[in-house]
């Protein structure tokens, strides 16, 4: 059946679904019914709290370099919803997307139906991308965790080639945990009997539990030692870094990025192990090659008159730097990069023909350091404007923190999600940290306005950096560059 009038995007996202319930009995329910897609497929599946998304885009790059046929799932999207669920890089067809969606829908009602319990709108997502991947014949799946691990939707994944653990941090609290041991052990839920763990070298209280986990499975634990990496200062649009005596260049410009391709080079060693063809260049391509909007995404010329055309990526809801407890790490990106000068060819950007404009998905506490430590590294001594928008359930003092040391003026604004925080109540919160009065604040009540109200405060030489929620970069992007 494929009924061309169905809005699969509606369906999946209709508010009778859209209600989080954290549990594995309606997904298990579900795949049963579709036939169990998950079964017939191998995958890589990633958990952390910051880092999961670049570190996804690393690895489904470098298999695909190599020539594997490789699904992606991961969320929230940036542009097109279609973005969630993409095949060697390309997001699934509108029109793929409406018959497997549709196929899913009578198997969700079946489930309903026998036992009074609808699934999720992240459980249909889930359903529908593992459906797709297998009527595709993909070779590896790279699956991104949605929330927490232990009890996430795409936990009905029974044993991975290689369960990956980005950086921990505290976030979603309210119902992973207000302890980093807490949270650990939610997203270490993922590691299973027979799958190798990679790690990052997380903070002593959150690295306990990831063994633990990997002690109790019986798995071996591979963690990054970034002891061994070399990160370099940036190089026009790339930034280069070494690891394990290997030399390594990526375009995404976030300072942090070089040690989330060390994380995904961890599993490309386990892949190797487990059999899979991974040849050095092809890895060497696949770093290079790989792109993440809307992580320091500095974007290109319309929407800052005189700065170079960069690539599409960063990632601030990807990590800040290490801690200083995690295991081999140095005490923080910033003592190998972020202090370092950057080249002229970022650094150097805007100038007489305006301010550089970047957007960053950072939206806790670790993304908004992350993206500080970016900023400092990128465009050393520049003065910020920062337009931010921030959801309700986060950390909001800690996030302004973070950032108030580099701003010129801060721009509130209320993202576009249910759970945002008012443009009112944020401006409120940077006016009471910022206890000098050294900062501009204002209210906007758009990202339109926003975008007009931040050049109008910028001089020049200025940067202008939109922040504070995934779930606003794509109006963020729009108003900078001047589609709004």
């Amino acid at each position: 059946m494929n009924d061309t009038t169905f809005d699969a995007v509606a369906y999946l996202n209709e508010p009778r679904w859209r209600t989080s319930r954290l549990g594995l009995e309606r997904i298990r329910a579900l795949m049963e019914a579709l036939g169990h897609p998950e079964r017939r497929l191998r995958f890589v599946h990633v958990a952390g709290t910051n880092g999961k998304g670049s570190t996804c885009a690393y690895l489904a790059s470098m298999l695909q370099t190599a020539g594997h046929r490789v699904g992606m799932f991961t969320s929230p999207y940036i542009e097109r919803f279609e973005e969630r669920i993409q095949l060697n890089g390309v997001p699934i067809s509108p029109d793929d997307l409406r018959r497997v969606t549709l196929a899913v829908r009578d198997a969700a009602e079946a489930v309903a139906a026998a036992s009074g319990d609808h699934p999720t709108e992240f459980e249909l997502m889930t359903a529908v991308a593992f459906t797709y991947f297998d009527q595709e014949r993909c070779d590896l799946v790279v699956a991104e965790v949605g929330l927490g691990g232990r009890l996430d939707s795409t936990n009905v994944i029974e044993r991975p080639e290689t369960a990956v653990v980005t950086r921990i941090g505290l976030d979603h609290t309210d119902v992973l945990g207000d302890t980093l041991a807490a949270v650990a052990g939610e997203k270490a839920g993922i590691v299973k009997p027979g799958s190798p763990v990679v790690s990052w070298p997380q903070e002593l209280e959150a690295m306990e539990v990831v063994e633990a986990a990997a002690r109790r499975a019986g798995c071996e634990l591979y963690v990054a030692n970034f002891s061994e990496g070399d990160v370099l200062p940036v190089a026009g649009t790339i930034r280069p870094f070494s690891y394990r005596g290997e030399r390594y260049e990526t375009a995404l410009l976030g300072s942090y990025q070089p040690y989330n391709a060390m994380v995904a080079l961890e599993a490309v060693q386990v892949l190797r192990e487990r059999g899979w063809r991974l040849p050095q260049e092809a890895v060497r391509r696949g770093i290079a090659e790989a792109r993440w909007p809307g992580r320091f995404e500095v974007l290109p010329s319309g929407g800052a008159a005189g700065a170079p055309t960069p690539p599409e990526s960063g990632d601030t809801g990807a990590l800040a730097s290490p801690g200083p407890a995690a295991a081999g790490a140095p005490a923080s990106p910033s003592s190998t990069a972020a202090g370092a000068p950057a080249s002229p060819g970022l650094a150097a950007a805007g100038g007489s023909t305006g301010p550089v404009c970047i957007v960053d998905g950072g939206h806790n506490e670790q993304g908004a350091q992350a993206l500080a430590d970016s900023l400092r590294s990128v465009f050393p001594g520049r003065p910020v404007v920062f337009i931010m928008g921030v959801l309700a359930d986060k950390d909001c003092p800690a996030m302004v923190r973070a950032v108030l040391p580099l701003a010129k003026a801060v721009v509130a604004v209320t993202p576009p999600n249910p759970r945002a925080l008012s443009a009112d109540d944020l401006a409120a919160c940077v006016r009471q940290l910022d206890e000098n009065a050294a900062v501009r604040v204002a209210v906007a009540e758009s990202y339109g306005d926003a975008a007009a109200q931040a050049r109008a405060m910028a001089a020049d030489n200025d940067v202008i950096c939109a922040f504070g929620s995934l779930y606003a970069v794509s109006a963020a992007k729009e108003a900078l560059v001047g589609r709004s």
